[in-house]
């Protein structure tokens, strides 16, 4: 009996976001595809080398004032889906943990479904009441994102707790190569990071992406003491033990760079500039690409909060390179600042 009552749910659930994607306003479904600057797979090489994802930071923005913007994003993510591997959210899908915020968050994440996989973390803006990380709860992303959808996905691998989507793991095939994608929680507990060590040792040959809100500071090095937005400073970061946060340094130390199979780990969260990157070498020797973008509003760029850019990463196994542009659909153009637009070359994949 309960098994059915969760599934009927599930199933009120899915119509419940049909209809409201089907309400979406004219603004909410301005065109703006067709678009003249994006290249897809031109001069990036031999489709069957390249892998493309997708990253979509801290869309909270979006979710609580410019719905149409989040619409925008993932509508032409959808149109594009033959050019992409994957879309990662990097957290902070909400500004204040509202419902309201979370349905539109769910419209956007809807047009993705069955198009391209896709994982998302929590960030601390979706966390606690209304958004202030007073504790770890996170009932409004399990209930608008529910575990009884995602668990059924392909490529979905599991979850830190299972029936929750706060930590979860995924798979899939591109470029000749296999991938793990890790998804974790702002300010991961030391449980968590335990957790993810023991996904990755059982998939040694996958080459692994990170996905977290925070790790990454706007100078270039990972969050550590001394800069502000540490995990250490919202309520959360008095629990201890295993329940202890970790900040980027901390989960540098204790995960990344222990596993020679760890290539990327991308994150957003931090103001300022809402740009970094960093290439460190793991204790195995391997170099790990470490990335940080966020355009919300607040982050010093134009027109911050309203430009629905988005991070577009292209990884050509064959020729050692990944290349990573800044992409807004909303836009119709790239930002091609330095801190926007670069490669990493003789990368060994």
């Amino acid at each position: 009996m309960k098994r059915f009552i969760l599934c009927a749910l599930c199933v009120s659930f899915a119509a419940s976001v049909m209809a409201q994607d089907n309400q979406l306003t004219a603004e909410e479904k301005k065109p703006v595809f067709n678009v003249q600057n994006y290249d897809g797979w031109k001069n990036n090489g031999d489709r069957e080398h390249i892998v493309r994802i997708a990253l979509l930071p801290d869309i909270q923005t979006y979710t609580s004032n410019y719905p149409e913007i989040a619409i925008a994003q993932t509508q032409w993510l959808a149109d594009n889906s033959d050019d992409f591997d994957f879309v990662l959210q990097q957290g902070d899908i909400t500004d204040n943990n509202k419902p309201e915020q979370w349905e539109r968050a769910c419209k956007a994440f809807f047009l993705l479904d069955g198009k391209i996989p896709y994982s998302f973390a929590s960030g601390n803006h979706d966390i606690g009441t209304n958004g202030s990380t007073d504790e770890r709860n996170t009932d409004n992303l399990n209930r608008y994102l529910p575990y009884d959808k995602y668990s059924r996905m392909k490529g979905f691998g599991g979850a830190f707790e299972k029936g929750r989507m706060d930590n979860t793991w995924h798979t899939f095939s591109a470029a000749g190569k296999d991938w793990l994608v890790l998804s974790l929680e702002f300010g991961a507990r030391n449980r968590v990071l335990d957790w993810a060590a023991k996904i990755i040792r059982k998939h040694p040959k996958h080459t692994v992406i990170i996905n977290t809100h925070d790790y990454m500071y706007s100078d270039d090095t990972r969050m550590g003491e001394g800069d502000m937005w540490l995990p250490q400073n919202y309520p959360i970061g008095k629990d201890r033990g295993k329940d202890a946060v970790n900040d980027g340094e901390m989960k540098w130390n204790k995960l990344v760079s222990r596993y020679p199979n760890i290539l990327l780990v991308v994150s957003g969260h931090v103001l300022n500039s809402g740009t970094g990157r960093l290439v460190s070498e793991g204790i195995h020797g391997n170099k790990v690409y470490q990335m940080l973008a966020n355009y919300q509003g607040g982050v010093r760029i134009p027109d911050d909060g309203k430009t629905g850019y988005m991070r577009i990463v292209t990884m050509d196994v064959k020729n050692g390179i990944i290349d990573v542009k800044t992409w807004s659909p909303w836009l119709n153009k790239y930002n091609t600042d330095e801190n926007q637009q670069f490669t990493f070359e003789n990368v060994d994949f």
